[in-house]
This record gives structure tokens, sequence and C-alpha cells, in this order.
């Protein structure tokens, strides 16, 4: 590892959309015209869903690995059910006012299932990025650090509904970027400076996870505070799916950490939300946070999917669906290498490299029956484009396995045998 920090705080460095424009047109172009993005399906069963428009019984069916409800929760019944029991009982979708005049009764509801889940203070939103938008400007103040304005502190690989706000933090206080998971040059600026918040997803959407051991020594050692997105890590983890931060964390959650995470990938439902650990910082999110106090609720349809996933979390059934997804993972890692091959986490990357090849790779996946993420710039670097499959604990053992078979052939040149 090393101590040097990978950018500076310097205006007008925290944007670069025309150059990301620029650089990454071409591929857009391709994968669009290669029929990998944009795509149109209407969902059938289990992981299945039918390609196109059209009559159903004329479109191909396809498995997808693209969707990140990683327990398969997403078109469980029990959560369709409530969420249209929800909009039922309030004989409505959507309540046009700012949660700090009027709430759903059933969103208070959700928020205190949720805190008891999680052993945390939660607030509910539409989406994990507009959780993120109302915290940034929050922890940037000091009022989350005892009066005192944090230096930013953002991992490299940090999620772009992170790092996406940089310039609003760096309007109040100093930014830095550093190397993904580098703990050196982490505990060099806790060194530094008196007051340091990290923000890091928990697992990362490209695939591996943040060192939260080590996290939790520099924040011991040097009050370190942090913010961790977990939206890929929820549910997948703890009795309750407290999910792989809150997991690793003490019981209570106490005034150094918060947690963001999604009610919409492992959990299933829609929306996002925080996990925070003091009622100080409760009373100051529902005020201040401007998704909170200047927009509208997550919908009822929302809501009650999600209070649906509750009941499911609060059963014998998570864990047998946590089993299942784990014994599909480790299918996966004994048919295909991977730079993530033994981890506990549902994401594996196929590299490419070539843009072109990644591009040509999905392709051909495609049109054998499986629907994968082609991935490049700026989702990663430059020259490190690839596929993302997700693993789910719907996805049928038969398909894992013809799907590996298929990579395996297509990385000797026998895609015609899929």
């Amino acid at each position: 590892m090393t101590n040097q920090l990978s950018d500076s705080d310097r205006p007008g460095h925290f944007r670069n959309t025309a150059y990301v424009i620029n650089k990454s047109r071409a591929y857009f172009d391709a994968a669009y015209a290669a029929g990998l993005m944009g795509v149109q399906a209407r969902s059938t069963t289990g992981r299945a869903f039918a390609l196109g428009t059209g009559p159903l019984d004329s479109r191909p069916q396809t498995v997808d690995f693209v969707r990140c409800s990683y327990l398969g929760l997403d078109n469980h019944p029990l959560v369709i059910a409530c969420a249209i029991e929800a909009i039922h009982a309030h004989r409505s979708l959507h309540w046009s006012c700012a949660r700090t005049r009027l709430n759903f009764d059933l969103l208070a509801e959700l928020e205190e299932t949720l805190s008891e889940m999680f052993r945390a203070r939660v607030l509910a939103f539409s989406t994990v990025m507009l959780a993120n938008l109302g915290a940034m400007p929050l922890l940037t103040s000091g009022e989350l650090t005892n009066g005192r304005k944090p230096v930013v502190v953002f991992d490299r690989n940090a999620h772009i509904s992170l790092s996406y706000h940089k310039p609003v933090v760096a309007d109040e206080t100093q930014v830095r970027t550093i190397a993904h998971n580098d703990m050196d040059a982490l505990e060099a600026l806790c060194q530094r400076h008196p007051a340091i918040a990290y923000v890091c997803d928990g697992v990362y959407s490209m695939g591996g996870n943040a060192p939260i051991q080590d996290l939790r020594r520099l924040q011991e050692r040097y009050g370190l505070f942090l913010y961790i997105d977990d939206a890929h890590g929820i549910s997948l983890f703890g009795g309750e799916g407290q999910g792989f931060a809150r997991y690793q964390l003490p019981e209570e959650l106490g005034e150094r950490t918060i947690i963001a995470a999604s009610l919409g990938k492992g959990f299933g439902a829609s929306g996002g939300m925080l996990m925070l650990g003091t009622a100080h910082q409760e009373a100051l999110f529902r005020r201040y946070a401007i998704p909170h106090a200047f927009s509208a609720a997550p919908n009822l349809a929302a809501v009650g999917a999600a209070l649906g996933s509750c009941r499911i979390h609060r059963s014998a059934e998570l864990n047998e669906r946590q089993t299942r997804l784990t014994r599909r993972i480790e299918l996966f890692d004994r048919l295909i290498a991977t730079a993530e091959h033994g981890n506990a986490l549902p994401i594996r990357m196929i590299t490419t490299g070539s843009e072109a090849d990644g591009i040509a790779l999905a392709r051909e996946l495609l049109d054998a029956g499986f629907y994968t993420s082609v991935i490049f710039f700026p989702t990663v670097a430059q020259g490190r484009a690839g596929i993302r499959i997700c693993i789910t604990a719907d996805h049928e053992v038969r398909d894992i396995e013809r799907l590996c078979s298929c990579i395996s052939r297509m990385r000797l040149g026998e895609s015609d045998k899929c």
C-alpha cells in the first residue's frame, strides 16, 4: 500500500463529464447497437424473462444475470401482495408533500420495523441516491463530528451515487480520494487531521468489499467517522438481514457510523434507507436532509413491498434463501475462476480487457439465452471491460451450470457449442 494520495482538492477537479462522454460514447453506441442496453422485457418466473415486446409466446425466454435481487425477493408473492394492499389501504399511491408535513402511517411502521431489525434509527428514502444526497451536506457540516468539519475521504471505487457529491462536499470542507481500500493512506490522513470522515461501499458493485474490521480499528484509534453505502450487501448476512457492514459492527451503531442501504436489491422491494446511531442524528436528518425536508416520501407500493419483505426477513425463509444463495455462489466458483473466487458475495466479473471483446461476449451469451451486464468505462477503468454476473438464490442450478459452460467454451472459441 502507498501513502500517496491519488488526487487533490483543487477546484474544478471533481467533474469531468465532457471527458467521460467523449471517451465512452463509442462503447455505449456499440452496446446499444448490439441490443445489450436499454432492453425491454417482461418477467415470467424466477430469474427468467421474455425478451423484447409483442406477444409473450413469440418472445425468446432469457435467464437474467443482471438484476441485483440476490435473494430472489423482488417477485416474491408476499412482497407483491403487500405492495397492492398498501395502495388499497390508503386508496392512493403517493402524497405530494414533503415529509416534514405529512407522512403515511405505514411508512412510520416501516421505519420502526427496520430500526428494530437493524438496531439503528432508520429513515427510508425513495432511492439510495437520494439518501446519499441528503447525507453528504450534513456529513461535511461538522454537525456529525462535534462541530469540527471533517476532511472527507472517498475510496476511489466508491459508487457514483457517493462520488457524484464531491463538489457539494468540497464547497464546505477538504475532499481527498485514496486508492481502493488503501488503509495506510487513510491512517496517514487520520494522523494528520483531527476529524476524518471516510466514504466507501460495503460491498462494491463491481465486486469486492470494504475491510470493515480494519476500518473499525481506525475508528477506535482515531475517532474516524464511517459513511458506508452497503446497497449490495443488505439482506445477505445476519439473522434478520443486517447486511455485510452492519453485521460486522457493534450492537450499538454509535455516533460515528452511518450506513446507507438499498431496499431494492437483496431486500427485494424498492427505495433506500439510512441507518443512524443517535437521536441527535435522526432529528438532524429529518429536518435538514434535502430529500426528507423538500421532497416526497417513497410511494405506497414501495412501502408496502418493504413491509412484506420485513416479514420474510423475520422468518426462517430468510436463512433458507441466504443458504441457497451461498450454494449457488460456491457452484459458480467451482466452474469458473474469477478475481472474486472464494468470497461470499454474489457478484462475479469476467474481465475481457477490450471493450469490443466485452460487448462481443455479452452478445454471444444473450444469443445463448443469458442476459449479463457488459461493463466498460466509466463504470470501470479504460481497458478493464468485461461482463458482470449477479448470482441469486432464485437461479436454477442447471442455468448456472449452462452459463458457466458457455463462458468456458467462448473463452476457447467454441461459442457455437453453447
